[in-house]
């Protein structure tokens, strides 16, 4: 566990005392949840920047706030502190001057639409697939050995979309048969069908997409109702961020 505990007792407004100490307790505290050990270890990470803590605040997964603004008045439990102090809280070159402690938030029940994510290992792409996951109204996300998503790069990519999604850490190969009444399409370069014959959408469906590298998984693709591939050419393959924006398009479109 962490070496000193989160302090959830706050300054009263009438007599706020700004943090200077880089040697403070929760300054400490605030910079192992750069770690995801300790990320893990507390259930709580940090989001940095205006846009991001008010939807952690709407969300009503906001814990504390930490600011370098003194005027700031937009959540109950707020902490002051100094520029340097800013700065060693911040994960980025150029602190946006405040940040907010947030608990990991919880599974809910499984959507319609459920993104099921195997292996994605790349923070910029995780990121990008979850906010178009939430655009596209796949909000339930299953996450098997992917980058933690409480990871700083992949909330900065999401612009927030983490706080509206339904995000579920568990095995897909234990998932896909607990859940029947979805259809689920795997995606395979190399032995997949168009989206041309997909003219029928199941109202209820679950989109795999695998690692950066390797794909889905041979034994995750060999459950699935069916594989699609996106018809390209002059290169080999997408991306996976996008690959997935677009095949998440297709099956919440009506065809």
């Amino acid at each position: 566990m962490l070496g000193a505990p989160f302090s959830l007792c706050y300054n009263d407004f009438g007599d706020t005392m700004t943090i200077s100490s880089l040697t403070n307790d929760k300054i400490k505290n605030l910079q192992k949840l750069g770690q995801k050990k300790y990320r893990t270890e507390t259930g709580l990470f940090l989001v940095e920047g205006r846009h991001l803590v008010e939807q952690a605040i709407a969300s009503g997964l906001c814990r504390e706030v930490y600011t370098t603004d003194e005027t700031y008045s937009g959540f109950p439990r707020v902490e002051v502190v100094t520029e340097p102090v800013m700065k060693k809280i911040s994960d980025t070159d150029t602190p946006p001057g405040i940040v907010a402690v947030c608990s990991r938030p919880k599974p809910g029940p499984v959507g319609k639409h459920v993104l099921l994510l195997d292996g994605v290992s790349d923070p910029g792409n995780l990121g990008t697939l979850l906010r178009s996951a939430l655009a596209f109204g796949f909000q339930t996300v299953v996450l098997d050995d992917c980058v933690d998503f409480t990871n700083p790069k992949v909330l900065r990519s999401t612009q927030g979309a983490v706080f509206g999604l339904n995000l579920i850490e568990t095995p897909i190969l234990d998932f896909i048969p607990q859940h029947p009444n979805h259809v689920f399409f795997g995606t395979d370069l190399h032995g997949g069908s168009g989206l041309e014959g997909l003219d029928v959408v199941p109202a209820q469906c679950g989109l795999i997409l695998g690692n950066e590298i390797r794909g889905v998984r041979p034994e995750v693709l060999a459950i699935t109702n069916r594989n699609l591939v996106i018809q390209i050419g002059e290169i080999e393959s997408l991306n996976v961020a996008v690959a997935g924006g677009i095949l998440m398009y297709w099956l919440k479109k009506d065809h």
